[in-house]
């Protein structure tokens, strides 16, 4: 078990993606996209190295690329890889962004953020209530208003970014009646209303190309990299020595400025604290370490990741996956994680809330009358808009 100079054990860390489209959400051909994320107790960089140089021999390549070799020539070397895996402890975790979706959240999430909207109470945004308003609001949208909202967001030009967005948002006050129970109508209506009439307030655009790569699928998955690794490595508690990611030159800076500030987050020992029944994390655990980007042909861990990935890839598109290949997945992936941005997978995690059962006591005086207040503010804003 390898150790750093105080002791603790260490991780290392391997990054690789999929389904790669950039700012572009709609290529109905990588509907999603995927990272993996392979941990090793060890450098696989060294002890990995003189597996994959055998390998690479036999299949007669300078590196071993899944997609390129295909399912034919990976089984003749699957046992292997199983083996390598059980004996290090290769433990494979696979983050997926589902890109049309991500439209939709980016807007729920910047129109409907009670901090910049009147119209939404706190409560509406930061609360699990949040879900319930994003799944009536995605309900409205079709893939053109799915675009538009997209483009808009990613609008370098104020003035046309508002004028864009006032349009989007009086189109979805168009098919508010679609929403069946009237509280949830009065609710987006209103929300929508004053985004529409106050959009330089909504701060929608990207401003410039680095910050609409900020908001870009990659970064969203980055995000969820970075989160895995840290419950991992505290969960084993374990130091992580080095990220290593598959350099591309689109994105590889916005990954390091986000490392570098959730970096910042551990320093300060900074958990978020969203609201009520929200979820918390403890950015305490983050690495403490940048990402180091170097080509996928210079590191053996790389390529044992691009395998994995590949397999996975195909198994969650309902590909034919050989038995061999499918022994790669399940033993690297059995002690891992998956995690999704997709509204699918926001559904199963808070469907529960439509289930909860109703109060059995009244609300009590002073929470109501809180409350009352609030909803009184929210009208009198709604008013004022005419």
């Amino acid at each position: 078990m390898t150790k750093d100079e105080r002791g603790q054990q260490l991780v290392y860390y391997y990054i690789d993606e999929s389904g790669n489209t950039g700012l572009n959400l709609f290529d109905v051909h990588q509907p999603k996209l995927y990272y993996g994320v392979l941990g090793c107790p060890a450098n696989l960089d060294i002890v990995a190295e003189p597996l994959l140089s055998d390998l690479r021999s036999e299949l007669g390549v300078k590196r071993i690329h899944a997609a390129e070799l295909g399912a034919g020539r990976l089984i003749p070397i699957a046992d292997r890889i199983v083996s390598f895996s059980r004996k290090h402890d290769l433990r494979f975790s696979m983050l997926k962004v589902t890109k049309p979706d991500h439209a939709i959240i980016c807007f729920y999430d910047q129109v409907f953020d009670s901090g910049v909207n009147d119209a939404v109470s706190w409560h509406h945004y930061f609360t699990p209530l949040r879900y319930v308003m994003l799944f009536k609001v995605a309900s409205l949208f079709d893939e053109r208003l799915r675009k538009a909202a997209w483009a808009a967001r990613r609008e370098t030009n104020a003035a046309r970014c508002a004028e864009a967005l006032a349009a989007l948002c009086n189109a979805l006050i168009a098919r508010v009646d679609r929403l069946v129970d009237q509280r949830s109508q009065e609710l987006v209506t209103g929300a929508l209303k004053w985004a529409a009439a106050n959009p330089f307030d909504i701060g929608y655009g990207a401003g410039n190309h680095d910050t609409a790569l900020q908001i870009s699928p990659n970064l969203v998955g980055f995000q969820q990299v970075m989160q895995v690794m840290a419950v991992q490595s505290a969960k084993k508690r374990r130091t992580v020595r080095k990220i290593t990611v598959d350099r591309q030159t689109e994105f590889n800076k916005a990954q390091g400025e986000l490392a570098s500030w959730y970096e910042n987050l551990r320093s300060a020992k900074h958990t978020t604290d969203l609201g009520p029944g929200m979820p918390k994390f403890d950015y305490s655990m983050m690495p403490d370490v940048p990402p180091t980007f170097i080509p996928g042909d210079e590191s053996a861990g790389l390529e044992l990741v691009d395998v994995t990935l590949w397999i996975a890839k195909r198994l969650e598109e309902h590909k034919d996956v050989p038995t061999e290949l499918r022994k790669v997945f399940i033993t690297q992936a059995k002690r891992g994680l998956v995690d999704e941005v997709s509204l699918d997978a926001l559904d199963k995690r808070w469907r529960h809330l439509a289930r909860l059962p109703e109060p059995k006591t009244p609300m009590p005086a002073d929470i109501k009358a809180y409350f009352d207040d609030l909803e009184a503010k929210r009208k009198t804003t709604i008013a004022a808009i005419g």
